[in-house]
């Protein structure tokens, strides 16, 4: 496999692998690098490493004429994001804009937005021709894409992991939350995009590991000590200790070792148990 240097862009977190030269530069190194897009501005992240698909190649560190041209370019890109803003108000375009990037030589324009529906990009395109010569490329991104562009808080009241360090967006679902015993109200369990919080699949298979001995909820049990039976309507996978729900309307809570699993709920069948 060959040689290659992690690069990071401004525009996320993600890690972009290109070929190394034969004199690697440090970590932290600002450099220019050639990607499909084109030129580009990055950050050096990583020291030499091995990596079966780059997607691009080093050229060189980058010059101050470089970080000029760049800066430049982002003011720019700013001012047209307003322009068209401002046109897509105009021709009410069901679309919001999220950002727009020049490439260093400026031969390429990446404009990302969000949409639900198609709609008529051609408008915001004749819009730009007066304005720049750079061949445009349109990139509708989905809510979790919005955020590590725009950068958002967390729940822990940090960067949003999708902006600050994540590498690829997983699949989360409901069923995690389930299983980690979350409340599930979407105000508590949603990030800042309005899906799934990426953290719910952190710890979920150490959450399914421990749910593996404990009972469902919903079955009735007895404990074995007292002999108080219910319902069981909470689960503790961390304490290893199940809610009960008593048939006399109380609530007790017990360790799962020492709660019996009942069919029908009987004395009989908590003595059945015991054996």
């Amino acid at each position: 496999m060959p040689e290659c240097i992690g690069v990071r862009f401004d525009n996320g977190p993600k890690l972009h692998y290109l070929e190394a030269p034969p004199t690697p530069p440090k970590v932290g190194t600002r450099c220019v690098v050639s990607t499909r897009r084109g030129l580009e501005l990055g950050l050096v992240r990583t020291k030499i490493t091995e990596h079966s698909k780059p997607s691009g190649h080093y050229i060189r560190q980058a010059l101050p004429e470089d970080l000029e041209q760049y800066e430049a370019l982002r003011l720019q890109a700013e001012s047209l994001k307003w322009l068209l803003r401002a046109r897509a108000r105009e021709q009410r375009l069901k679309l919001k804009l999220i950002s727009l990037e020049f490439t260093l030589d400026e031969q390429v324009l990446v404009i990302s937005y969000t949409a639900e529906e198609q709609v008529p990009l051609r408008v915001l395109t004749q819009a730009l021709l007066p304005h720049t010569q750079a061949r445009i490329e349109f990139c509708n991104v989905g809510p979790r894409d919005q955020a590590r562009i725009l950068g958002t808080l967390g729940a822990c009241g940090m960067g949003s992991c999708s902006s600050t360090w994540l590498q690829s967006f997983s699949a989360v679902s409901i069923r995690m939350a389930r299983d980690q015993q979350l409340p599930l109200n979407p105000d508590k369990i949603s990030g800042r995009c309005g899906r799934l919080m990426c953290c719910l699949q952190y710890e979920h298979e150490m959450y399914q590991e421990l749910l593996h001995g404990l009972p469902k909820k919903g079955v009735r049990a007895c404990h074995t000590e007292s002999g108080t039976c219910g319902r069981i309507i909470k689960l503790n996978p961390l304490k290893q200790t199940v809610g009960l729900e008593t048939d006399e309307g109380g609530y007790e809570e017990y360790p799962a070792e020492a709660v019996a699993c009942l069919k029908g709920g009987t004395s009989r069948d908590l003595a059945e148990a015991q054996e």
